[in-house]
This record gives C-alpha cells, structure tokens and sequence, in this order.
C-alpha cells in the first residue's frame, strides 16, 4: 500500500454518566482517529486513544496528535509499506509515544484487511469466535451507589467485574460487593494509588477471593510490585508498568505479577500485543485486553486481538452502547446475555457512522505531500 494522505480527527465524545478513576473524574472523552488514504484508493480508519490530559500516561490527545502530524505520518507519505514491520521500522526510532503509533498501524490493518479481504482476527492469528466481555465501574462517592452499580451490571448479564477503588475506598468496598452478592469474579484497579507501605491493605483485601488487583503501584513500577506479590496470595496484574516485550519479559521473570492486562495503544500495537501474548503464553502468564474508553471503533480491534489463544481471561471490552451518549460505529457492538461477544468474521465487523463521527469531531489536522 501507498499513503497519500492523512487526516487526524480529533474526537470529544460525551460519556453517559461520569467515569472516575484515582486519578481523575471525567464527564467526556477526548480520542483521536487516524484516516488514511491509499494510492489504491482505499481508506482506513485507527483509533489513537489518548486522553484530554496526560494522567494515564504522558500522551494526551494534543501530544499525539503533534506526534503524528510533525513526526509519524510525513514520513509515511507516498511510501509503499508491504508489512507491519516496514510500518513500524518507519517510526521505531521514535522513543515511546505508543498510542499515536497505535493509531496508524490500526488504520494498516484496516487497509490490509480490505486488501486481502480476510478480518482481523485471521490476520493476527486468532482462534475464538466469540470472546468474553467484562466490565469496568468508576469510583462513586458511596458505596452504595457502586453497589448500585454493580447490582445493574450483572442483571444485564455481565460476569466479570472490574471496580477502580483508591486509599480509603478499597477493603470497605471489596466487603460490600461481597457481602450482597456472594463469589462474583470480582477485580479491582488501583491505578497507581498505593505504596509498599500499604501492604496492610493488600494482605487484608487477600481474604475476598479476589480475580486480581491491577497496577496497584507506581505506573513505572516493576520491583516492588514482585516485593509485594511476595507478600499476598493475589494475583497482581500489571498495566500501566508495561509497554513493549521487554518489559513484560522482565516483570514475568522477576515476578511482579501474575497477570498481564495487554492494552494495545499502552504497548504500541496489535502486533505487538500478539507478540507480548504469545511471550506470556510461553511463561504461563495469562492475558487480557484492557480498554481506554475507545470508541467502538477501537473496541472492534480490541475484540479481534482478545480471540487470540493467550487472552484466557474476560477483557474491558463491553458493548458500544456502555459509556457514550453517541458512539461512530454502526451496528451497535452488543454484549450478549451470557457476556460473549461475537467475534467478526469480515474486515472489522463494522463500518463508521459518517454523521455521528461528523458531531463529535472538534478539529481535522489534514497532512499531504
């Protein structure tokens, strides 16, 4: 394929309700897609999902959208790119910057799916036809109103349960949710918000059965997340603290955890994502994929890469309908009542919905020879 043109849409969707995590509470989202155009007259579509600010990471939707428009895409222009590996060859000396590079080569396999005419789970390697959806709550001011929460959740069918705490609302939560609905699968995302000293806490959350508790240390952290899953009999998951293969390799070979959430745009791609799934495989180190409020468009990539044989574990990939007033794709992305969803058995499974994109884009950088 040969790209002639770019465009970079910056993207401010509504969510339903406020979504609260230990860093931040929100009430809309900010994401970016990448459009490119081929000499072969094809166009695709990858989302770039970089938030307002940088509290996830570094990135932010501003910063991506300069590092895609002065650094990634221009050297792109009018090159003829036959592999993902000449792809990412391009912007390989790049140092970080994961969610823009996300956002092109998901645009790639797009292309490269019409081109072949194959979806994406065949081009990756994927062996399920449905996957497990699971859910992801926010923080609330109470407990009761996340018991609320959770209650709505599961009638809708949902097994999987995944509840964002921070100090002062962790052990009193994991108590509730268990005292009013017994041995649910039931995790719990830290985000970053504790220490080593907090220890008490983790032993004393040891005795509710958890799923896993997800990065619950410093987001650069892998040394005393393997100090402190010494330390407990729960399994630790690590999120934020990996971003490329390597990082993995050292987190499985010192034990920091015994879970890994695989978020493509946080490690640099889907075919980075299979790489790192198929190198915890070999490690006997489980996998999932993990959201960041995409859009159901960068929900479709996330279900195809979830039907890969090492994403044993339900993933943050709920319906499209979940957390947006409007989302861009058409037909909805739909959880079914025993929390599968099917996987798509051509190109992405869905196609964008030009007026709804049209209403919650805020700026278009264009980028051409």
């Amino acid at each position: 394929m040969i790209f002639t043109k770019f465009e970079i849409l910056h993207l401010k969707p509504k969510l339903k309700k406020a979504f609260e995590t230990s860093f931040g509470r929100f009430d809309h989202n900010e994401t970016l897609l990448v459009k490119s155009f081929t000499k072969e007259g094809l166009v695709g579509f990858g989302e770039a999902p970089a938030m307002q600010v940088p509290f996830y990471n570094y990135e932010s939707s501003k910063i991506a959208t300069l590092v895609l428009k002065e650094y990634i895409l221009p050297q792109l222009l009018n090159k003829e790119i036959n592999s993902v590996d000449e792809l990412i060859k391009t912007y390989s000396p790049i140092r970080g910057h994961n969610m823009a590079k996300t956002g092109i080569e998901a645009a790639f396999w797009h292309i490269k799916s019409q081109e072949e005419n194959k979806p994406l789970w065949a081009l990756w390697g994927g062996v399920r036809k449905e996957v497990e959806a699971g859910i992801s709550l926010g923080l609330e001011k109470s407990v009761e109103e996340i018991l609320i929460k959770v209650e709505k959740v599961l009638a809708k069918g949902f097994k999987r349960i995944k509840i964002k705490i921070k100090p002062g609302m962790d052990v009193k939560v994991a108590r509730s949710v268990r005292e009013k609905f017994g041995n649910i699968s039931l995790m719990l995302d830290a985000n970053s918000a504790y220490q080593l000293r907090d220890l008490p806490i983790f032993k004393e959350l040891d005795q509710f059965n958890l799923l896993m508790i997800e990065q619950p240390l410093s987001y650069d952290d892998i040394i005393d997340h393997a100090k402190l899953q010494r330390e407990i009999k729960t399994p630790i998951c690590l999120d934020e603290s990996i971003h490329s293969l390597d990082d993995a390799r050292k987190a499985i070979e010192s034990g920091a955890c015994k879970i890994i959430n695989i978020k493509p745009p946080r490690v640099g791609g889907f075919w980075q994502s299979k790489l790192m799934a198929e190198l915890c495989e070999k490690n006997n180190i489980p996998v999932w994929c993990g959201g960041l409020l995409e859009t159901g468009w960068g929900k479709a990539f996330n279900v195809h890469i979830s039907s890969l044989n090492n994403f044993k574990l339900a993933g943050d990939t709920s319906g499209s309908d979940a957390y947006y007033t409007e989302d861009i794709i058409e037909p909805l992305m739909v959880v079914r009542a025993n929390s599968q969803i099917d996987v798509p058995q051509e190109g992405v499974g869905f196609q964008i919905n030009q007026d709804a994109l049209k209403r919650i884009t805020i700026n278009t950088v264009e980028i051409t020879s």
